[in-house]
């Protein structure tokens, strides 16, 4: 039988590989290794020819990590320390707004969540040191035991709301890894169910409609715990289900 199909949202990075300087669609294998690993097949979605018609080939969509989102897209101005990636904007916000409309099952890694946030409505807070006081949140040297080559990576805990599919996943509580500098203030039409204890930073969201949509603030595909991952693939193969 077909493995269920799963989009990632990619990057268009100018690199270098051997003598070839040009431009890729990139993202870590990380992630295809966590759509792999959990049962579904991993094809990329890169930002350069935006549309929506990929998704009705696909049964999920990850909404992949990567750079800040844009603040004109919530109307405000940039913070010295945002740094902007147009034309990814320009590509997801479509896909994340037509992939809710069509119930598609998805899910939000890190700025894939905050995307969810903006897509529908929200914002978020640009540079979380000036909110909060400290890095912790994207930099702990050496800290970090639940990820492989991620020493820049934070560590903390999540606290869970009862009765949330979060919670049916992941329990009260989880450790996670943790790296960014812009978290959800508004979470637009997404329900926030998960936070940092420390300091009430959104750490989980999810969608109150009858479609798999959760958004994560950490990184799972770095580590062991791919529950966000197999989550996904078994929403995608119900959902394939009941459209044959």
């Amino acid at each position: 039988m077909r493995r269920p199909l799963i989009g990632l949202t990619a990057y268009a990075e100018q690199v270098q590989y051997g003598r070839n300087d040009l431009l890729a669609g990139m993202l870590p294998m990380t992630y295809v290794k966590a759509v792999h690993a959990t049962g579904g097949r991993a094809v990329l979605i890169t930002p350069d020819d935006p549309g929506t018609d990929v998704l009705e080939a696909l049964d999920g969509i990850v909404f992949c990590g990567g750079g800040d989102i844009d603040p004109a897209n919530w109307g405000a101005p940039p913070h010295p320390a945002t740094e902007v990636d147009k034309v990814r904007d320009l590509s997801e916000l479509m896909l994340m707004r037509a992939a809710l409309d069509a119930g598609l099952p998805m899910l939000g890694v890190c700025r894939g969540m905050q995307m969810m946030a903006v897509a529908t409505g929200g914002s978020l807070h640009q540079h979380l040191p000036d909110l909060v006081g400290h890095e912790r949140h994207r930099a702990a040297p050496g800290t970090d035991p639940l990820a492989a080559n991620a020493s820049d990576y934070g560590r903390h805990d999540v606290v869970i709301e009862d009765e949330t599919l979060a919670h049916r996943l992941f329990g009260r509580s989880l450790t996670v890894n943790s790296f960014h500098h812009q978290a959800v203030a508004d979470p637009g039409a997404f329900l926030p169910v998960g936070w940092c204890p420390d300091d009430r930073v959104i750490e989980i969201v999810e969608h109150p409609g009858p479609a798999f949509a959760l958004g994560v603030q950490w990184h799972p595909e770095r580590t062991n715990d791919l529950r966000p991952f197999e989550a996904l693939v078994e929403a995608a193969v119900r959902g394939r289900a009941v459209a044959a």
